[in-house]
């Protein structure tokens, strides 16, 4: 994949009371390239628990293919639904959700589930939902 066709990559995943910290960091930094910085932050819960939320953005390109070739180990079937709904996983601002398999992550396993929140500011020009749905299926394409 010669050029990257997103701005950025963020990666997001909610770490609760019940859940080992270092466990669901290391889910998180399967997707990362090696060495990346995970930005930590503790939220309360409703009824008082600890929530920390971790966090990285992916801006630069070597890294974001790292974050791609990831994405690409899912398997067949997955990039298959991926590509049939990119109609409504892409938003009207040229954002690409998808969402993954926390406990799969952990076991360095790459699944569509819930858990991990990948959220890719696809490059569009012009800006718009059509033009990033097209970019966005070339790069799942070519994965």
């Amino acid at each position: 994949m010669a050029s990257v066709p997103f701005h950025y990559i963020d990666l997001r995943a909610f770490c609760y009371a019940t859940e080992d910290e270092k466990r669901v960091t290391e889910a998180l930094q399967t997707l990362l390239p090696e060495e990346f910085e995970i930005q930590r932050i503790e939220n309360e819960g409703h009824h008082g628990d600890r929530i920390l939320v971790l966090s990285a953005r992916v801006e630069n390109a070597d890294d974001m293919r790292v974050v791609l070739d990831r994405l690409g180990e899912l398997p067949a079937e997955q990039r298959q639904r991926l590509l049939g709904e990119l109609d409504e996983r892409v938003t009207d601002n040229t954002e690409l959700f998808l969402t993954l398999e926390k406990q799969s992550a952990f076991r360095n396993d790459v699944r569509l589930g819930d858990g991990i929140t990948v959220r890719a500011k696809v490059e569009a020009y012009p800006a718009s939902k059509d033009a990033a749905v097209e970019n966005a299926r070339d790069v799942l394409e070519s994965l």
